[in-house]
């Protein structure tokens, strides 16, 4: 929970420092880089966790976390501030109200994912104080009171598009992330490196394409750069659709995901800019933290929803197939059911064989095809969430690019950057 609520204080930093540090197509270029190297990461930490999990331990990724942090520490004096001079009033209704309203939603996931009860009442809880929050927030502001973030950001169509499109470019690598590893391990019984190394092709085109992206971009606009990436990104989760039954291993996955994680490239590239660019320098701030908190909560969503969709598809897939089957008895339909239901959803064969030592031949024969036949449909509808993210970014997209252009501020000569 602290590591959560620091990497949640340094994302708005980070994007702070860079507009308060740079202007212009400079800060473009920083914002592309900042972007490149989350890519670098989002591709180094699967291969070095899976590496670790595998032949070390898990325990070591943590120390190693603090390590990266001491390194970090050591040189924070090489960053210039960005001073903030707006009010410094705490809005502690509307803080506890957005902690109660994301966290009951995706918490009410989690739940639902894991078979629990009041699902209903969290995801109620979510929606209300989500509600909640809107009215407290125009109500502090009428009344000129510190406010958690100011509802006027809102009014710039460019932010409120750039916040939308950050929302479903992290829920579609959510869904993504928490699938494809899923897929790997248990389907073709990956162990944890080399469901990194099959994944990897995302993340290292991701990289690629980001830095390719900040320094060739040139004149394009950034509304046809963030729709390109967000097609790439929707053709590339298409083409694992049909894919998946007949893969054998990940190289299967190597172009789709290829093509995918350059759409994301592009839009790690853009997004950040184009949101803020037309935020004031004291509100960059705060409009930093929304658009980090809008990120952080689709990259949450992404990864529950998608997780939650795959399981519930086992689940409703093991019952239809077990019931359906001619070769177990009737008596045995519903135990097999239940208990694939409670275990084998996150089992792979082998480790099901395993279980089933001592059953017949013929049901052990038709559990492990019941399992098999389930999974890669599984993945498939898990994959309807980024793909529907994609889709919904492609429409956004459209409407971005019927916006007038936000001139750069400044030039790259001005910052040393050219």
């Amino acid at each position: 929970m602290v590591g959560g609520i620091g990497a949640s204080l340094l994302l708005p930093a980070m994007q702070s420092l860079i507009h308060g540090n740079f202007e212009g197509a400079a800060q473009k270029k920083a914002y592309a880089l900042v972007g490149a190297a989350a890519a670098i990461a989002a591709a180094v930490g699967p291969l070095l966790g899976g590496f670790i999990t595998t032949y070390l331990s898990w325990r070591i990724g943590f120390l190693l976390e603090v390590v990266i942090i001491a390194i970090v520490l050591s040189n924070i004096r090489l960053v210039h501030d960005a001073p903030y001079t707006g009010p410094r009033g705490v809005d502690v209704v509307g803080a506890v109200l957005s902690v109660l309203g994301m966290g009951g939603v995706v918490l009410g996931i989690l739940v639902w994912q894991e078979g629990g009860e009041a699902v209903a009442a969290l995801l109620a809880i979510g929606a209300i104080a989500l509600a909640g929050l809107v009215f407290w927030l125009a109500r502090r502001k009428r009344q000129e009171k510190p406010t958690l973030l100011d509802p006027q950001l809102f009014e710039s169509k460019h932010f409120r598009l750039g916040i939308s499109q950050q929302l479903l470019q992290q829920i579609a690598l959510g869904g993504t992330m928490i699938a494809l590893p899923i897929y790997l391990q248990m389907v073709l019984e990956y162990n944890a490196m080399q469901a990194g190394l099959s994944i990897a092709p995302l993340s290292l085109s991701m990289f690629g394409m980001a830095v390719l992206a900040g320094r060739r971009t040139g004149t394009r606009r950034p509304s046809s750069i963030i729709r390109l990436g967000f097609a790439l990104l929707t053709g590339g989760m298409l083409l694992l659709i049909p894919i998946v039954p007949r893969a054998d291993s990940g190289w299967y996955l190597l172009v789709p995901l290829v093509i995918a994680g350059a759409g994301l490239g592009l839009l790690v590239s853009q997004l950040n800019n184009y949101t803020l660019a037309p935020i004031s320098e004291e509100r960059v701030s705060e409009a930093a933290g929304v658009n980090s908190a809008g990120g952080s909560f689709g990259l949450s969503f992404g990864l529950a929803f998608a997780g939650a969709i795959m399981l519930a598809t086992l689940s409703v897939t093991f019952t239809n197939m077990a019931q359906a089957s001619s070769v177990l008895e009737p008596g045995e339909k519903q135990r097999v059911a239940t208990a694939l239901e409670d275990d084998a959803q996150v089992l792979s064969n082998t480790q099901l064989d395993e279980q089933l030592v001592g059953q017949p031949e013929d049901v052990q024969a038709e559990i492990i095809r019941i399992n098999t036949d389930a999974r890669p449909l599984a993945l498939q509808v898990a994959l309807l969430v980024p793909i529907l993210a994609g889709l919904l970014g492609l429409f956004n997209s459209f409407r971005m690019m019927r916006l007038p252009e936000i001139k750069p501020s400044g030039s790259v000569e001005a910052m040393g950057l050219g």
